[in-house]
């Protein structure tokens, strides 16, 4: 079978009892990255297996690890941070064991939007994640069709790219549209400041943005 395992996205005290559980009782740790995956589970004393699985290879592994799993190997899926298929590979290998009738258990636990969205002062109850936009094609044809989304809005987005998205957004959604911005979550430095796009946008022009971010915009005013 397929064990979907979240990891923590900062603090590493951020595991489930069941998810090392879990890790410690399976054949093969499937991660994105040996190097990364191999500090969390040292902390933890874990010794097990690694084999890589990533967006660059996630389509030539598939069938082999299916074949393994129909011979009675049980495999855990890990990512360098939070839940397996969160902007992360892990559908193609859901799907595949789904068509194989391999058992598939996703167990509960970190993924970085959720503590963003929540503490972000906007409404939760309706919402659209949208993970990463596009880079470039597709790009302005997704910020037209979202300007009228009356659900919040939630993304991912690189240090890098953070001011120039929220300029972009308050193009097309309205400077004055309410967000909050949230990076390193769950860490020593984390931060969620919150108010208009243009507001966030000024003050994270003139400082340097380092981690993991998190863009919770609000939906259209119906």
């Amino acid at each position: 079978m397929l064990y979907l395992v979240p990891t923590p996205i900062g603090n590493l005290k951020d595991v489930t009892l069941r998810s090392l559980e879990v890790l410690q009782q399976v054949d093969v740790i499937l991660c994105e990255d040996t190097r990364t995956s191999s500090k969390f589970l040292n902390h933890y004393q874990i010794q097990k297996p690694l084999s890589p699985y990533h967006q660059h290879n996630e389509h030539k592994v598939v069938a082999h690890l299916t074949d393994q799993m129909k011979a009675g190997k049980t495999f855990a899926l890990i990512t360098d941070a939070g839940t397996p298929g969160i902007s992360d590979p892990a559908f193609l290998l859901v799907r595949a064991c789904v068509q194989e009738g391999i058992k598939v258990e996703c167990l509960p636990g970190t993924t970085a939007f959720v503590p963003a969205l929540v503490n972000s002062g906007i409404p939760s109850n309706r919402f659209v994640f949208e993970g990463f936009l596009p880079l470039k094609k597709g790009r302005q044809t997704l910020f037209k069709q979202l300007a009228t989304e009356e659900r919040t809005m939630v993304f991912y987005e690189s240090p890098m790219r953070l001011v120039k998205t929220l300029e972009e957004m308050a193009g097309y959604f309205g400077a004055d549209r309410y967000c909050s911005v949230s990076r390193e979550l769950t860490k020593m430095f984390e931060e969620n400041y919150r108010g208009t796009l243009q507001e966030v946008a000024d003050h994270f022009r003139v400082k340097t943005v380092k981690g993991e971010i998190v863009i919770v915009v609000a939906g259209k005013a119906d």
